[in-house]
């Protein structure tokens, strides 16, 4: 095989109360990419789209963790890729993720699927590293996994593919940029037992009534005492967004990784559209520009055109 293309989707970390830990698919947006083999051995990136991102592959998320996954493949051939992003940089709903994603399941079939979906993630956490500085897998795995998943560990890396019940997702997008690397450094070093202890309640709760399907336990569960409280302070009109979502019919829901994009889940696509206009009604008396998604939750992950 000479070339593949994959579609690579959108996706929310975090999940309220599972802050680094906790991570779901979408079914759209997502990113379009084509990998091919070349001759010579290096990594080639071609953007498609006008977002401006780096084509030096030491400073592009796809280009960095191909470099790795090449040379610990030992391959002797090198890559172009070609990518057209949908997934905003700074949105908040995994764009790094998603490149980074998107271009190692691609190439790891240009070398005959030799590595496992572990450690496609292991790769794909050195772009998240350059995006962000950290090591984090709440995007990267369920990118590459589908579906909800918990990430238990990243030293060593363990990754727990969740159960889940139908379920969809609201996303709003404000035309705001937040770097993620900002957002995590206006978080408390700190955090008092008592507020650790209810918040471990929280995602226990959370991964639990997941498994059993117990829509009630999920609403109840979507607290968060530790990110939330500081982070949506970069948001405009976030409090007025999720009182309205919860009115609208929402099970609850928060910021989608570090934000702006603001994210509602709900038992069924038409409580899901309802959240959607509920808020588009508060965006649209702004001067801020925006996106809104409504889309199932995504059993699959990066996918094969």
């Amino acid at each position: 095989m000479q070339e593949v293309s994959v579609l690579a989707p959108a996706t929310v970390s975090n999940v309220v109360c599972g802050f680094d830990c906790l991570g779901f698919a979408l079914e759209k947006p997502f990113d379009e990419m084509t990998v091919r083999n070349i001759s010579e051995r290096t990594v080639r990136i071609i953007n498609r789209d006008n977002f401006g991102l780096p084509t030096d592959p030491a400073n592009n998320v796809a280009g960095v963790v191909l470099t790795a996954m090449l040379a610990e493949a030992e391959a002797d051939f090198g890559v172009e890729v070609e990518i057209t992003k949908h997934i905003k940089p700074g949105s908040g709903i995994g764009s790094s993720s998603a490149s980074s994603c998107g271009a190692v399941v691609a190439v790891n079939r240009l070398l005959d699927d030799r590595f496992s979906k572990l450690e496609l993630v292991e790769f794909a956490m050195e772009g998240e590293k350059l995006a962000s500085g950290a090591r984090h897998a709440d995007n990267v795995a369920p990118c590459i996994y589908g579906g909800f998943t918990l990430v238990r560990s990243t030293d060593p890396l363990d990754i727990v593919p969740l159960d889940f019940p139908t379920l969809f997702a609201t996303v709003i997008h404000p035309q705001i940029e937040i770097k993620t690397a900002e957002a995590r450094a206006i978080l408390p070093s700190d955090v008092p037992l008592k507020t650790a202890i209810r918040q471990w309640g929280n995602l226990g709760s959370l991964v639990a009534a997941l498994a059993q399907g117990d829509y009630s336990l999920i609403s109840r569960s979507m607290k968060d005492f530790i990110v939330e409280p500081v982070r949506k302070s970069l948001i405009p009109k976030f409090d007025e967004v999720k009182a309205a979502s919860i009115a609208a019919g929402a099970l609850g829901g928060g910021i989608s990784g570090s934000g702006p994009s603001i994210f509602m889940l709900s038992q069924t696509q038409i409580t899901a559209e309802a959240v959607e206009t509920a808020m588009r009604k508060i965006y649209s008396k702004t001067q801020i520009e925006f996106n809104t998604y409504v889309s199932k939750i995504s059993p699959g992950g990066v996918r094969f055109l």
